[in-house]
């Protein structure tokens, strides 16, 4: 069953659904917090939400999907902050720090989601599709609208691939950033 959740913003939902919505995400976070993604079930969020377990498999297919659309809320929650510097590579790292703070600040849901992000569900891929083109958007406005899409295409696969680093552990946040500003000096060397 596809979900209702991650059309934008809510679109076909009354306010009642809309409501829910709210209350199994509301849910689904404090559940993480309190349990970690392993043991984390739609079960276990819709008692917390206080709705029946079909209700919530109306909104929310799996867990990954859940992970997926917690994921994408954080970072449309965090959107316009503006990249700071007077270099396309300045502003590059200054955008890479803010999303690693960002994540830092959800270790739980940013663990929950690398393996999530990896799922075929129908209502992931769509998330994995708006997250993947929320982060080149955020780089094309650190190095400008007339970037070279191949350089956008490399701070992504640098990006997501330090991603999956901090996810399975090889990778703290700190790193992440130290990481992250060598990328930006390497691959700014060569551009």
């Amino acid at each position: 069953m596809s979900s209702q959740v991650s059309t934008a913003p809510r679109q076909g939902l009354n306010a009642r659904q809309a409501e829910t919505v709210e209350k199994l995400l509301a849910a689904g976070s404090a559940e993480l917090e309190a349990v970690g993604h392993e043991a984390l079930t739609i079960r276990t969020v819709a008692h917390r939400a206080g709705v029946s377990p079909a209700t919530a498999y109306t909104y929310l297919a799996s867990k990954n999907h859940l992970f997926a659309e917690l994921f994408w809320r954080l970072l449309a929650e965090h959107r316009g902050v503006e990249p700071t510097g007077t270099t396309p590579a300045a502003r590059m790292r200054s955008v890479l720090r803010e999303l690693a703070h960002l994540l830092a600040g959800s270790p739980a849901l940013t663990v929950a989601v690398t393996p999530a992000l990896l799922g075929s569900n129908a209502d992931v891929e769509r998330l994995r599709v708006r997250i993947g083109a929320e982060f080149l958007e955020r780089f094309r406005t650190a190095l400008g609208d007339d970037a070279d899409s191949r350089l956008l295409d490399v701070f992504g696969l640098a990006f997501f691939g330090a991603l999956l680093q901090v996810g399975t552990g090889f990778l703290s946040y700190d790193d992440l950033v130290a990481r992250m500003d060598d990328a930006v000096d390497v691959i700014m060397e060569g551009h």
